[in-house]
């Protein structure tokens, strides 16, 4: 890893919930004691976990990144502790495990919900003692790791279901930080799809930086990106090498909406067009599949708008009226607030 990294080069964002969680995991990472990162996919753990290592005190030191979810559960153990010469089949010679990589620096454990019970084991033990064995060793060596840990699982829940250890969890907790989806930042879409565009154009030569118009803009801030950064990356992306001017018209929300798949189901549309009469067969049958994010998004606006309404626009009101927290339902206005502002006037 790059000493010389920079820990906000690639962390691009304005929102009141980026700045929270910029400022949360910056005080994180003073304190020398585990982290555990909560996010969804595509939500930016592993950036986190490399700011977190880079603004703390081992910064110098290692930083090792394992994901926890592309080994095989009988190779994980060898992989974070290492294992000596003949401790099984293949084991051809002594190796080193992530631990010992990692001493005096940090050990990045993504996925960590997936990690079989006996290794988490070894892993608690490790964290509490700073001691371990490699595979096919009694001898004990000492190791000094910070780790960060990060899932997109409800651990909780895990370990009420015997899937994950509690005293792990405990241990692993000190801070939790929780990354914002992308759908709560719906400010900063504007700048990190510009960000994006940037990087592809000049990845492919382009003259210039192509622009995306008012209503692609608009239509991206609606959008709900289930994928995070992550989807919203590849969607510019994919956007910016199919554009040849300077102006970006089209959006491809979904690079597997089939385009001939009406077509070779002639017998099938004609049934869904003479049988969805009932209006509640409408969710199951006359909206097309593709069409699904555009539904759920109209569906959660119209809620909104009604919930509003009928509560003489009281934001409390209306949440409890949703059955939801006041958090949650601000987080679900912001992501409209542009349609809403746009209809009150």
């Amino acid at each position: 890893m790059n000493r010389d990294y920079n820990p906000s080069a690639d962390a691009l964002g304005e929102s009141s919930e980026f700045m929270d969680f910029q400022q949360n995991l910056s005080m994180a990472a003073r304190v020398d004691r585990p982290v555990l990162l909560v996010g969804e996919r595509g939500t930016g753990k592993e950036l986190a976990a490399t700011r977190l290592h880079f603004l703390s005190g081992r910064w110098k030191d290692p930083y090792i990144p394992v994901n926890c979810a592309a080994l095989p559960p009988s190779l994980l153990e060898s992989e974070l502790f290492g294992h000596e010469s003949g401790a099984f089949t293949g084991a051809g010679k002594m190796r080193k495990g992530r631990f010992e990589e990692a001493h005096k620096g940090t050990l990045f454990l993504d996925e960590i919900g997936l990690v079989p019970m006996e290794v988490q084991e070894k892993i608690l033990r490790t964290v509490e003692y700073g001691r371990f064995s490699r595979v096919g060793s009694s001898t004990e060596m000492e190791v000094d790791v910070r780790i960060i840990a990060a899932t997109n699982a409800d651990l909780p829940t895990l370990c009420k279901e015997g899937k994950f250890k509690e005293d792990l969890l405990d241990r692993l907790s000190f801070e939790v930080l929780y990354l914002p989806p992308l759908r709560y930042r719906s400010t900063d879409i504007d700048l990190l799809a510009g960000h994006f565009a940037m990087r592809m154009a000049r990845e492919m030569g382009k003259p210039e930086i192509p622009e995306f118009s008012p209503e692609l803009i608009q239509k991206m801030r609606e959008y709900s990106w289930p994928g995070n950064i992550r989807e919203l990356k590849n969607t510019v992306e994919r956007a910016v090498y199919k554009t040849e001017g300077s102006l970006i018209e089209e959006l491809n929300l979904n690079p597997f909406n089939n385009p001939y798949l009406p077509d070779m189901n002639p017998e099938l549309k004609q049934e869904s067009e003479d049988s969805c009469k009932d209006p509640r067969l409408l969710a199951e049958k006359e909206i097309p599949l593709n069409q699904f994010r555009e539904y759920i998004l109209e569906l959660e606006l119209h809620f909104i708008r009604r919930a509003l309404e009928e509560n003489r626009y009281s934001q409390k009101k209306a949440a409890e009226a949703l059955g939801l927290t006041y958090d949650q339902f601000r987080g679900l206005y912001k992501k409209y607030q542009s349609s809403l502002e746009k209809e009150n006037g």
